[in-house]
């Protein structure tokens, strides 16, 4: 990890880039997949998916025996932990349901907002270094509370054209009603497009790699919803002396190990704990078996040393981290300062690992900056709000002068007069 000591602000945006993990190369790849499986179909996914995923898939959905198969498949102890995950997630997301309520803006005014699932949603689980069901709960957990009426989800397949047994487990459990063998561009070209096989759905959620994410944003433009831009993992720890150098190696190469694309920060006013963060890297990065995908991370991370708690909390803000870490003293009040993060772990008891698995809170998280303007998934992103209103003589009679010189002074003539005919005789 590169080490900047008491750098200058502005220095601070280029120490705080992101690696570059698109370019014009892999736009034009994306465009080109996307475009053969709007025109071709299945064809065209079977064709890619034997280029990129190794195997030549005749049927692309998987069977109820295949589903059979993977719950025999998981272990106990897993299937208990899963349980754990479900419920914890469940009720977090049960909270976020709202019940609608009316408000009177005027008398005889009333207006009201009315939330209403997204009908077909479409789910990306990546399977490719790591399978990820975890994400299969994060994501068909919330749609399922929504209601929404037709949940698909496409996952790449392994060599032998199997899913990963967890993933599929965890669809069935979570209420998935029809899984799909696909990975990468052409799974979410699929979604977006339909195929012969395969339904179009209104909108597109889960992370991916960069040609996920730029297939995702690609299909945007065709009237396809995406839930957020979502590429590579990343995690920021902001760290004093109450922190413990270990905790703080594990969180760091927690996100480390998801891929060389991967970027994590450590922001500190302790010089003493940069000494011991940096042995403590090299110690644990030797002892897991993705430790080479996490040293390559490393190659463009940072641990960035400043005085002050409130330079630290600008800088935080600054990068606007998918996942932040508080391994501070006060930790919960200078939360209270965080305007630009995914997900906030506040204490030195609170890995991030949590908020993956089985805290509650949902992992799917805007990155690259993109905290700023985007939430993380949440039961707002498999619904829609359409608004009501309803007006009585009275009301209209009491807002209308207002609307017709409103109208008037748009020039927008039949607008004043949609108001004056029902005024005629109410007066």
């Amino acid at each position: 990890m590169q080490l900047f000591r008491y750098p200058d602000p502005g220095e601070w945006p280029e120490i705080l880039a992101r690696p570059d993990y698109q370019d014009d190369q892999t736009e034009n790849t994306v465009k080109r997949i996307l475009l053969d499986v709007k025109s071709k179909g299945d064809e065209a996914i079977r064709k890619h998916s034997l280029k990129f995923d190794g195997f030549l898939p005749e049927d692309l959905e998987i069977n109820d025996a295949e589903f059979r198969e993977a719950e025999m498949g998981i272990g106990d102890e897993l299937k208990k932990a899963i349980s754990l995950a479900m419920e914890n997630i469940t009720a977090f997301h049960t909270a976020q349901l709202q019940t609608v309520k009316k408000t009177v803006t005027s008398p005889g005014v009333e207006c009201w907002q009315k939330a209403v699932p997204i009908e077909r949603v479409g789910l990306y689980v990546p399977g490719g270094t790591a399978p990820l069901f975890s994400t299969v709960l994060m994501l068909a957990i919330p749609a399922r509370l929504a209601g929404c009426k037709e949940v698909i989800l496409c996952s790449p397949p392994r060599t032998d054209g199997t899913i990963h047994p967890a993933i599929l487990y965890c669809a069935r459990l979570a209420g998935v009603h029809r899984v799909f063998r696909i990975g990468g561009i052409q799974a979410i070209a699929a979604m977006a497009f339909g195929t012969h096989t395969i339904p179009c759905v209104f909108k597109i959620l889960g992370p991916g790699n960069a040609y996920v994410t730029a297939a995702k944003q690609m299909v945007s433009r065709y009237g396809v919803a995406i839930d957020m831009p979502a590429g590579p993992s990343e995690v920021a720890i902001m760290a004093d002396d109450t922190a413990e150098p270990a905790f703080v190696v594990a969180d760091l190469l927690s996100q480390a190990e998801h891929g060389a694309d991967s970027q994590v920060m450590l922001v500190t006013n302790n010089e003493p704990l940069i000494h011991h963060v940096i042995r403590e890297v090299d110690r644990q990065a030797g002892l897991l078996p993705r430790g080479q995908y996490a040293m390559k991370a490393l190659e463009h991370s940072r641990i960035i040393l400043l005085k002050e708690y409130h330079d630290m909390v600008k800088m935080i803000n600054e990068y606007a981290p998918e996942h932040l870490i508080l391994a501070v003293r006060d930790a919960e009040a200078i939360g209270e300062s965080i305007v630009n993060a995914g997900s906030v772990f506040l204490g030195n008891y609170t890995p991030e690992s949590a908020g993956d698995y089985a805290s509650g809170t949902n992992h799917t998280l805007p990155t690259r900056g993109y905290a700023r303007s985007f939430s993380g998934v949440n039961m707002d992103s498999f619904m829609k709000k359409i608004t009501f209103q309803k007006i009585s003589p009275d009301g209209l009679r009491l807002i209308g002068p207002a609307i017709m010189t409103m109208a008037e002074t748009e020039e927008l003539s039949a607008h004043k007069t949609a108001v004056w005919v029902r005024l005629q005789g109410k007066e």
